[in-house]
């Protein structure tokens, strides 16, 4: 195959099938849930990849299984993805999400009442921060 052919695929571009969770505040500090979708930017028949989004580092993170943190703000902008075990968060408007094992969360209240972070089921989780400032 030479470089300028393409795979034939089933995906157009600009599909968007990957949705991640985003947590924000609002101009009054209270904070809410909403879903973003990624846009599929090029495809190459077997995959699909998204523009390069920025970033600053990453972070390993080991939490434990009974862990269950008052309300608290980001501490900065950041992907959260976990690994293998899920957690439950709370918005400050109330609503409840369970961000389960391979699901990514976007958190961006980093100011105002913040959230409620739990783990889930009692397990362990492994996850990676990915800060974005």
């Amino acid at each position: 195959m030479s470089c300028t052919q393409r795979f034939v695929s089933n995906y157009p571009v600009g599909r968007t099938e990957m949705r991640i969770h985003n947590l924000y505040a609002d101009e009054t500090g209270e904070s809410h849930f909403r879903d973003l979708e990624i846009e599929w930017m090029e495809d190459r028949g077997y995959s699909q990849l998204s523009e390069t989004m920025p970033a600053t580092g990453i972070i390993f993170r080991r939490t434990v299984g009974e862990y269950n943190l008052d309300w608290h703000p980001a501490p900065r902008r950041q992907y959260i993805v976990n690994l293998d075990a899920a957690v439950q968060i709370t918005a400050s408007d109330g609503e409840v999400r369970i961000i389960k094992a391979g699901e990514i969360l976007l958190v961006e209240d980093t100011c105002g009442k913040g959230h409620l972070s739990a783990a889930v089921d009692g397990k362990e989780r492994h996850s990676l921060f990915i800060p974005i400032e």
